[in-house]
């Protein structure tokens, strides 16, 4: 393997001006920790000072006993005709504790006339007062040369000297920014060439993903000589984000060679991955590279068929890598190899020659001519096929359920109720309850139903509940699909139902969950 590439992350200041992404004061304690035990080489913590919770941060992160992250404050420049000893920001760095430092200073000219309102040499002062500043206090210092990539292509001379005021006040590290994002690959490479020829210290690279090369961007730049990447988990950032620290790190080390973190890291990547999502209450990419739920999903038979008989026929690498796993997908473009496949990741030996894998194929295909979905329902296709091998009777039986709605003028809102009759064994079981709404009812009413019989059904409970109109062109008539999610203490699962009635639907549903949660889990 060849030179090292160290991390950088600033999800903790850079990910938080993403639009709808906030971390509490514990969630940034608990995050820096989670990527000081995954290997990251730099925790960016944030600005010293500048809220309460930043304040609170910076002390407790004191305590912190970290193995493998250097943490980082992040700063600026000292203020234009401003002494850097008396500069209140400069200060703050300082008083933060951490070993590192990062200040961000201008390298575009347009920024130092417009935004700074300050002369081109003024500038070059407030760079190096800086950085010569924090070096005299003992700091690793890292320069984020802001806009650099812009400025160098406005003014190629100044953009250098900037650099050059870092470098010889004794920065440690000069980290070239592609701040708004809109650089493509080829510069990058070649501007990132031309600065490592130019100056004797170490180069990193910053980029965000306005023009979608976030990642490819980084990549280029070490391709050219650069030994640090800054980004985030999951490419949190402002805008349309940052480099994703996710992707850029495994291509780096499986695909380029460069070790970045150990091995045993990186079969956790997965796992970071969902945990930062978790923490910022976002919903995870399915479509994400390397991580996500589709990132090794296959659904076409000619794909499926191959990969049965060789898994690199469609896999770039392998899914144990990077903590994810392969996932076979059954639907309208399915073959056999993709039930049978299927069928054996759910614990179900079929025959390949067998009338049943017939059966079951032509079942999937009409049901989901008609709007059903298995890709996300894996428990749903489990009791499809059950059915087509004609395996016992199901736990329970519908026998009728109904559903009423009251509501009074003045109340705020309704009352449903839920009459469910169930075949047993046993006999009928006769069971209401009411709910928030029908599908609340009724999950209500089921479980009173089944808790009798089987006990452990209070271990399983919904997580969510999705409907689509498959068909808004027939109005209130419309076909309509609903998808749930249920889990226990073991994992989770996904179950479908389609109807012109969506409370139908949600019967379908909810009955499947249950039926497989009894079967597979009760």
């Amino acid at each position: 393997m060849s030179a090292s590439v160290s991390l950088y992350d600033t999800t903790l200041r850079d990910g938080t001006q993403a639009e709808g992404v906030n971390f509490s004061f514990q969630d940034k304690l608990r995050l820096v920790e989670k990527l000081d035990a995954f290997g990251v080489h730099y925790v960016e913590g944030g600005f010293p000072g500048s809220n309460d919770k930043d304040i609170a941060f910076f002390k407790a992160a004191r305590k912190l006993r970290l193995k493998h992250a250097r943490l980082a404050a992040f700063g600026a420049t000292r203020r234009p005709r401003g002494a850097v000893a008396s500069d209140p920001q400069v200060r703050l760095l300082l008083d933060s504790g951490t070993p590192v430092t990062t200040i961000v200073g201008k390298s575009w000219l347009l920024h130092v006339r417009e935004v700074l309102r300050t002369t081109p040499e003024e500038n070059l002062a407030m760079i190096a007062d800086t950085v010569r500043h924090l070096k005299r206090h003992g700091r690793e210092v890292i320069y984020d040369a802001e806009h650099f990539f812009d400025g160098y292509k406005a003014d190629t001379g100044y953009a250098l000297r900037a650099l050059a005021a870092a470098a010889e006040a004794g920065a440690d590290w000069i980290v070239l920014c592609d701040t708004n994002g809109g650089s493509l690959p080829r510069e990058v490479g070649e501007i990132t060439r031309a600065v490592i020829s130019a100056l004797p210290v170490k180069i990193g690279i910053h980029t965000h993903n306005d023009g979608g090369f976030g990642v490819a961007n980084a990549l280029a730049a070490v391709e050219a000589g650069a030994t640090q990447v800054q980004g985030t988990i999951n490419g949190y950032g402002e805008r349309t984000g940052n480099c994703n620290l996710v992707t850029v790190i495994p291509n780096l080390q499986l695909k380029m060679g460069r070790k970045t973190v150990p091995v045993s890291s990186l079969r956790r990547l997965r796992p970071l991955s969902l945990f930062v999502d978790d923490l910022a209450n976002l919903r995870p990419d399915p479509r994400a590279p390397f991580v996500g739920d589709s990132a090794f999903a296959h659904k076409g038979g000619q794909h499926v068929n191959a990969m049965a008989k060789s898994p690199v026929t469609y896999e770039h690498l392998a899914p144990e890598l990077v903590g994810n796993r392969r996932r076979v997908l059954v639907g309208e473009l399915s073959g056999r190899s993709a039930v049978l496949m299927k069928a054996r990741d759910l614990g179900m030996r079929l025959d390949a020659d067998s009338p049943e894998v017939r059966e079951i194929l032509a079942q999937v295909k009409r049901l989901e001519h008609q709007g059903f979905e298995f890709e996300a329902a894996d428990a749903s296709f489990y009791l499809l096929v059950r059915r087509a091998l004609h395996r016992r009777e199901p736990p329970f039986r519908l026998v009728e359920y109904h559903i009423s709605m009251r509501r009074a003028e003045g109340q705020k809102a309704g009352t449903t109720e839920a009459t469910l009759k169930l075949a047993l064994k046993g006999g009928l079981t006769h069971t209401v309850a009411e709910g928030d709404g029908p599908v609340n009812a009724l999950d209500g009413a089921l479980r009173k139903a089944l808790r009798p019989h089987f006990p452990g059904i209070a271990r399983m409970r919904l997580t969510d509940y999705k409907v689509r109109i498959l068909d808004s062109r027939s109005g209130t008539a419309a076909r309509t699909r609903v998808l749930i999610e249920s889990s226990d203490d073991k994992g989770d699962w996904g179950t479908v139902g389609v109807s012109d009635n969506i409370i139908e639907a949600s019967w379908q549903a909810l009955a499947d969950s249950m039926e497989y949660f009894l079967l597979r889990r009760g």
